[in-house]
């Protein structure tokens, strides 16, 4: 039997790469001479740059940059001198597990660290730049990477503003750079959610939250976002509303296409037509795939939900390996999955499963198989 094992990170827990070495030593005594092939996966968010330099076996490079919050720090990102392309990962300067649980707050974080990181990478000579947005600690639609690329936004009284979430919707004028280091690159950015810019599925009511927003921040960061796709529209003459993807990081995925002009395209898709997936899917007998959390969010634009459409066009089975679920049984067996198994099962409690994943993998992967 061929299997291929392609799962994301279980984030905060175990990277994609090592979980793939754990299921694939685990498969070899469950399903002796079984036919493994491993290919771990990320989706644009946290995890995008270790796989890019799993697979392309990029050169890491240094720079300094700023946390969410504007604290001075060193973060990477991935560059091939063959063709000189960077690699960014948004989360590297960024993502919200660079703060604190208490210093969670998207009215004050930017991405202006990311910006930097942009910025370093074409003075380094890069003519394409692919952006990996998603685990991030911001809601400020890329305003901050912006005004590291040279944009500048003002207020009523013509004084700049500080780029961050909470002076959306204080922006008054958007002044482009003198000279715009952007021009002639070529920018791809992967994204992991399909959210539009705002509204109810946009970036502030359905990701703020989880970055420290309050109900009443959440509305004011979603009116910022109103806004300031009326003076997209006003100063370049386009809107983002209701594009797939511009919700995606806190809007970034919006603002990358009207400050960088930039393209939006799937993580995975970007990451399976790198490595061929899809035609080796077609050749397996089953998948392995899985994320930390599987919840009704992870069928849309994530690892799991494009693993488990590209199996059923082919009708291939599909296991999926988990930290924790919260799809009732019925419903993931109505969605055509084999099986599901969660580390929770195993462990005696969330947080140890979290905190010592290859503790209790063997025994989900063998539940996974238990009616085999």
């Amino acid at each position: 039997m061929r299997f291929i094992i392609a799962p994301d990170k279980f984030k905060g827990s175990i990277d994609a790469v090592t979980l793939c070495g754990i299921i694939r030593q685990e498969l070899q005594y469950v399903m002796p001479g079984a036919d493994l092939e491993s290919y771990p996966l990320a989706d644009g968010g946290d995890g995008f740059e270790q796989i890019i330099q799993y697979y392309f076996h990029t050169e890491t490079v240094t720079a300094p940059a700023s946390d969410p919050l504007g604290r001075p720090m060193t973060a990477a990102y991935q560059y091939a001198t063959s063709s000189d392309t960077a690699f960014i990962e948004m989360s590297a300067a960024s993502g919200l597990a660079l703060l604190r649980e208490e210093e969670r707050d998207p009215m004050r974080s930017s991405t202006h660290g990311t910006g930097m990181l942009v910025r370093h990478a074409l003075e380094k000579g890069a003519r394409k730049v692919v952006l990996g947005i998603g685990g991030s600690a911001t809601n400020d639609a890329g305003i901050g990477m912006a005004c590291a690329l040279g944009y500048r936004f003002m207020d009523r009284e013509g004084q700049s503003l500080e780029p961050c979430g909470g002076n959306l919707r204080h922006i008054h004028q958007i002044r482009p750079p003198e000279v715009d280091i952007t021009k002639g690159i070529d920018f791809t950015v992967a994204c992991d959610v399909k959210n539009p810019f705002f509204g109810p599925e946009g970036a502030a009511f359905v990701y703020g939250p989880q970055k420290g927003a309050s109900p009443e921040m959440v509305e004011q960061l979603d009116l910022g976002l109103r806004h300031l796709d009326e003076l997209f529209r006003q100063t370049f003459g386009r809107s983002v509303a209701t594009t797939e993807g511009a919700g995606a990081a806190g809007g970034m995925g919006g603002g990358s296409l009207v400050f960088l002009k930039a393209r939006l395209i799937s993580g995975m898709d970007f990451i399976m037509a790198s490595i061929g997936l899809e035609e080796k899917i077609r050749h397996a007998d089953a998948v392995i795939t899985g994320e930390g959390r599987v919840d009704a969010q992870s069928f849309n634009g994530k690892v799991v939900g494009e693993i488990l459409s590209i199996s059923k066009r082919h009708h291939k089975k599909v296991y999926i390996l988990c930290g924790t679920s919260t799809v009732a049984f019925e419903a993931w067996r109505e969605m055509g999955i084999e099986q599901l198994s969660a580390l929770t099962d195993c462990a005696p409690s969330q947080k140890d499963a979290i905190l010592e994943p290859a503790s209790y993998l063997p025994c989900a992967i063998r539940n996974l198989f238990s009616k085999e």
